[in-house]
C-alpha cells in the first residue's frame, strides 16, 4: 500500500478538506464538526492526518464491549 502525497503544510491540507466539504455542499456545522475531528486525530497521532495508516484508525476508535 502507498502513502498519499503529503501537502506542503497543514493550512493546505485543512483547506483542500474545506474545498471538498464545500464542494459536497456540507453545512457549515458538519464542515466544524470534521474540522475538530481531524485536528483530535491529529493529536492522538502526533503528526498530520494524512500520513494516518489503517492500523492507526483502528487504534484511535473506542472498544465496545459484546453483548
Amino acid at each position: 500500500m502507498t502513502k498519499p502525497v503529503s501537502p506542503t503544510s497543514p493550512i493546505d491540507l485543512r483547506q483542500r478538506m474545506i474545498e471538498d466539504m464545500e464542494m459536497r455542499r456540507f453545512s457549515r456545522a458538519t464542515q466544524r464538526n470534521y474540522l475538530r475531528d481531524v485536528g483530535r486525530f491529529a493529536r492522538f497521532l502526533g503528526r498530520s492526518p494524512d500520513t494516518a495508516t489503517a492500523d492507526d484508525v483502528r487504534n484511535r476508535q473506542p472498544v465496545t464491549a459484546l453483548a
